[in-house]
């Protein structure tokens, strides 16, 4: 999929927010202004690739509300907050909630096009895991419920004989049903196979 990623700006200073959409622009990167956070949770639904960029301080919703609602509907979703010099204390409360950065005003452009650009990147990333874990997942559907007691013996590190005991089975049925596993799943090894199903439950595959 190559959908163009989009900034959405929110900022209820017009100036602000129409330079930052020219700067974003003037790097080749797609942006679209909001003036309130109103404005924007309509378009919250169909945003794929693109990250969001709000002043903390705005009428009407403000950019921690915003983030909470963006944080309930995506969590992977990045939002940069910008917010005045000095204004520690919202900072801290932005990445508790889940921000994905602050800016501090006034800023340079090459920190916001920076900062940008690495939302959009961790944004891609989250999107192709997410993509990865439903194939993962679909294969895994694909399983017998006997090949899926075969594989959480072997999840558990159990040898062939162990979980032919535990499955009343033979052992050699056991390899049957271990390399019908290894096929569904299009893997070359075990290690890849726990892997797998770790990426699928959303634990770190490091743990496998």
């Amino acid at each position: 999929m190559n959908e163009q990623p989009i900034v959405h700006v929110i900022d209820d200073d017009e100036a602000v927010r129409e330079s930052l959409v020219f700067l974003l622009t003037s790097a080749a990167i797609t942006a679209v202004p909001h003036p309130s956070g109103e404005s924007f949770i309509g378009a919250l639904p169909v945003i794929g690739q693109g990250c969001i960029l709000t002043d903390v301080r705005m009428p009407g919703m403000t950019g921690i509300e915003l983030l909470h609602r963006v944080q309930a509907h995506d969590r992977n979703l990045p939002v940069i907050v910008m917010t005045g010099h000095g204004d520690v204390p919202m900072a801290v409360e932005a990445l508790k909630a889940g921000a994905f950065d602050f800016i501090e005003k006034p800023f340079s452009d090459e920190q916001i096009i920076a900062t940008v650009q690495a939302a959009l990147a961790a944004r891609g990333r989250a999107q192709e895991e997410r993509a990865d874990r439903a194939a993962i997942q679909a294969r895994l559907e694909a399983l017998t419920t006997r090949e899926r007691q075969v594989l959480d013996g072997l999840i558990a590190g159990h040898p062939n004989k162990t979980i032919a005991y535990d499955l009343g089975i033979s052992p050699r049925t056991v390899e049957i049903y271990r390399a019908n596993v290894m096929s569904k799943l299009n893997a070359s090894s075990l290690s890849e196979v726990i892997r797998m199903t770790f990426v699928a439950r959303g634990a770190d595959p490091s743990l496998a």
